[in-house]
């Protein structure tokens, strides 16, 4: 009962947290000019002309908190305005580009804790030896590595070398063929629709693409969990139920798996939900790299062409995966550890 009501406690903070954040958001609009703030409410390209026509809809002129009022009403009935980086609505473009970067996250996602936890608990576990030390060099190799610098290594060896996994999306001939056979999009994931079209050719070619991008974020992401669970390791491993475990007589690998994995992981679910934030809403220099049309490279695209609503879009939406994540992560915290809920 009381895991349900600290449940119930966490959900309602999320709208009080987003609430806090459209605040935020919106006290930075105000320092354009009404012209420039009108371009968030549009909708369609031929609107961009009639700028005064939306000021005076919208009460772009008037005080703050009707203004307030008015964009909150706006975003809430789905107008989030008008990409003219994108060429169409801000709503339409994160839909849009949203699938393929949570197809590149779905496959680094795992590489990157598997990476992360199962070095992690190597180099706790044989502290001070030779994989301890390796694991130590890699993880702060990684994480002091600028990502484009790893990107354009990556891409240049196996592309420019050997021919392997190419920059895009999808193979020109491929994308091709999508229009002609009527490839329907039901996840917008080319890997998933794939196989639901019967098209194991679109998985397997999507697949091909994705893998080299998913890799560099996974060798850079897994530095700061492999640390984290060492770090973590090392204290559980220092407890004294994990000394009278082993004075019973139980097996090193017993200890570590059942009583020492359980309690080190705990501090891992808040650096898991912030690196799956980090990776959904933070991957436009990978993105941009590697051609890779996800919602990092529409971000860099705002950003270079001054698109205002796609920029505040894109805010928008990385806030609101930051809020869901950090309660998804409470919550975990709250199943694994009892103490949480009192």
């Amino acid at each position: 009962m009381r895991l349900r009501a600290y449940i119930v406690r966490r959900l309602f903070m999320l709208p009080v947290i987003m609430f806090g954040v459209s605040l935020i958001i919106f006290a930075i609009m105000q320092c354009f000019t009404p012209a420039q703030r009108a371009v968030a409410y549009v909708q369609s390209r031929e609107e961009m002309l009639n700028i005064n026509e939306i000021i005076k809809r919208y009460h772009l002129d008037e005080p703050p908190i009707i203004q307030y009022l008015y964009w909150i009403n706006s975003i809430l009935h789905g107008n989030l305005g008008y990409s003219i980086s994108a060429n169409m609505p801000v709503s339409q473009a994160l839909m849009t580009y949203f699938p393929a970067t949570l197809e590149l996250v779905f496959l680094a996602i795992p590489l990157t804790l598997i990476l992360g936890i199962t070095f992690g608990i190597l180099a706790a576990v044989y502290r001070d030896s030779l994989i301890d030390h390796i694991v130590r060099f890699f993880s702060i190799s990684a994480w002091s590595l600028p990502t484009f610098w790893s990107a354009i290594v990556l891409l240049a060896f196996f592309y420019g070398v050997l021919g392997m996994f190419p920059p895009g999306r999808l193979s020109p001939q491929i994308f091709l063929s999508l229009s002609i056979s009527g490839f329907k999009k039901y996840t917008g994931m080319y890997i998933i629709d794939g196989i639901l079209n019967g098209r194991l050719d679109v998985s397997l070619d999507a697949l091909n693409h994705v893998i080299l991008p998913s890799l560099n974020l996974a060798i850079l992401s897994s530095a700061l969990p492999m640390r984290i669970m060492r770090s973590s390791m090392l204290e559980v491993l220092g407890k004294e139920y994990i000394t009278a475990a082993r004075a019973k007589g139980l097996s090193k690998w017993m200890v570590i798996w059942k009583h020492a994995v359980k309690n080190a992981f705990i501090p891992m679910i808040t650096v898991a939900g912030i690196m799956i934030a980090n990776l959904i809403t933070g991957v436009v220099i990978t993105e941009t790299v590697f051609d890779y049309p996800g919602l990092g490279r529409f971000a860099a695209g705002a950003a270079t062409s001054l698109d205002m609503a796609g920029i505040l879009g894109f805010a928008l939406f990385a806030s609101t995966v930051y809020a869901v994540m950090n309660l998804i992560v409470d919550i975990l915290y709250a199943l694994i550890d009892p103490r949480i809920k009192y």
